[in-house]
């Protein structure tokens, strides 16, 4: 059975259309088809076109991603968890405008993981490691580095509210 040059040069321009969209870089993201996905890193955040007439966001699962509506039509996408979820933006009468869904994956650039035994630690190192809380380590690393990091955080925040008090405090009185 021999195929028509014709319908062998169909063939070849559908297979090359197809190659083509699959070696083009990703655009800028927007909200335009429901079956786009948007891809967030754990930990960070996202900014994405919605239409203009957007009133509200709905997010399947706040445990994986939060999203929040800002004026002229942005939304912010923040990588809670790992896993899928979805978000439904709708207009002021209930039309669903977008409904896409969120991929949050974890970091994986300048990131090393240790294993000790079962209990794993992340580092990120940008260029020095230092310690990472990073979801999934082992419970005694995760709660020893967030400690330390409430305790630097609290101390911070008690040196600079010490400082303006002195500093008010100090300030001749009229």
């Amino acid at each position: 059975m021999s195929t028509s040059p014709s319908r062998r040069g169909r063939a070849f321009l559908q297979f090359a259309a197809i190659a083509v969209g699959f070696l083009l870089p990703p655009q800028v993201s927007l909200a335009r088809n429901a079956g786009d996905q948007i891809a967030v890193i754990v930990d960070q955040a996202k900014l994405i076109k919605l239409p203009e007439r957007v009133a509200t966001l709905v997010v399947g699962n706040p445990l994986i991603a939060d999203v929040t509506l800002q004026a002229g039509g942005m939304m912010v996408v923040t990588g809670k968890g790992y896993g899928s979820t979805n978000f439904i933006a709708l207009d002021r009468e209930g039309t669903v405008l977008v409904d896409r869904v969120i991929q949050v994956e974890g970091p994986s650039e300048n990131l090393v993981t240790v294993y000790r035994g079962v209990e794993r630690e992340s580092y990120s190192c940008t260029p020095v490691c230092q310690r990472r809380i990073t979801l999934g380590d082992g419970s005694s690393y995760f709660s020893t580095t967030l400690e330390q990091a409430g305790t630097l955080s609290s101390q911070a925040t008690g040196n600079a509210t010490a400082a303006a008090a002195n500093t008010s405090s100090s300030a001749p009185k009229n």
